[in-house]
């Protein structure tokens, strides 16, 4: 078997080998079931689609109680949200450090229910204590559940050659609002005030629950959307190909038509990062039939998010294809997504100051 990254998610290469072969018993209820570029599974269950994804809880005190908070309950319904239908329900396991107080679990928990409840999210079912050897940022897991029609999912099965890719808001937008939330005085020393502001603003940025629900709005499959994903570790070069490998299509996707947020760029020169392989929460990959690209574009943009049509996917045939600056490259998978080191690097320099 391949060797784990040193950090971050498997790879495809491990995921095919260890996972994908063992995935207990047979089920025909089972619409789409777990695949490298696929965010969530589906089922049915009483003549309805229902989704569920599962993720860490990840909380970091160094945002803030309530920022972590948001954060927190958004990298959940973002993934959830990727399949088109609306979350739901939420069930979540709190394994908590002995250090948390009531004060700062009372904060945590009342932005959580506020979220959800703006969300329409129900919380159904958890678990939360204080245990020894239990370490931020990754402190329990949840899953979302969504319920819709058996016609209103997507997935990467839907994406024909041909369907348009939008990508929202650009690159390195998770990097950037972590690394903005986390050393301001460090960017706005380095890059000035204004950046260090544009930074610190791109947090509430990741999240993509409200381009998803704009995008499906226009329809989906062959009247719209044909699948969604949520550009986590690896950032855009990775979910692209993640859902094109899923899809089994290929892909042309040109670099300069890509949106780009205010103090991407400056913050990921800072701190020596490829803004387009890191991580980016909140930056969503669309693939659509190509007669709703436009009115997707447009209904995302009416809610003040940044989005444009970058490519589009092709016969598997034809490889995946990147172009900068007109010249065409191929597209890989970058495997290790260069933030956590950097992150990691830009702690202990800031605790050595």
């Amino acid at each position: 078997m391949e060797a784990l990254p040193a950090i971050g998610k498997i790879s495809p290469a491990v995921f095919n080998e260890l996972i994908f072969p063992r995935l207990g018993a047979k089920d025909p209820s089972v619409l789409v079931g777990p695949q490298h570029g696929t965010d969530v599974g589906i089922v049915e269950i009483a003549g309805q689609a229902v989704s569920f994804t599962t993720d860490p809880v990840f909380i970091v005190p160094e945002y803030g109680w309530e920022r972590a908070a948001w954060f927190a309950i958004h990298i959940l319904a973002s993934d959830s949200v990727t399949c088109g239908l609306p979350p739901k329900y939420l069930s979540i396991d709190l394994n908590l450090p002995m250090e948390i107080t009531e004060e700062q679990l009372t904060t945590m928990w009342e932005t959580m229910h506020r979220e959800c409840e703006k969300m329409g999210v129900a919380i159904i079912t958890g678990h939360t204590g204080r245990y020894e050897n239990c370490h931020y940022p990754m402190v329990g897991g949840a899953t979302v559940v969504g319920v819709g029609a058996l016609d209103s999912y997507v997935s990467p099965k839907f994406i024909k050659p041909g369907d348009k890719i939008i990508i929202t808001k650009g690159p390195a937008i998770e990097a950037t609002g972590i690394l903005g939330a986390t050393f301001p005085i460090h960017i706005e020393q380095s890059l000035g005030r204004d950046t260090a502001r544009k930074a610190n603003d791109v947090f509430y940025k990741m999240s993509v629950v409200a381009e998803a629900k704009a995008a499906v709005s226009a329809g989906v499959r062959d009247n719209g959307v044909s699948a969604m994903h949520d550009a986590t570790e690896c950032g855009i070069w990775g979910g692209l190909y993640e859902l094109a490998e899923a899809a089994g299509v290929g892909v042309r996707v040109e670099q300069d038509k890509i949106v780009m947020e205010p103090g991407v760029a400056e913050v990921c020169r800072l701190y020596g990062l490829d803004p387009y392989i890191s991580i980016s929460e909140g930056t969503l990959i669309i693939a659509c039939r190509p007669h709703k690209a436009d009115e997707v574009v447009h209904l995302i943009q009416a809610q003040g998010i940044k989005a444009s049509v970058a490519g589009q996917f092709t016969e598997k045939e034809q490889g995946m294809v990147l172009i900068k600056g007109g010249n065409p490259r191929p597209l890989v998978h970058p495997i290790v997504d260069p933030f956590w080191n950097a992150f990691y690097k830009a702690l202990e320099y800031a605790d050595s100051r």
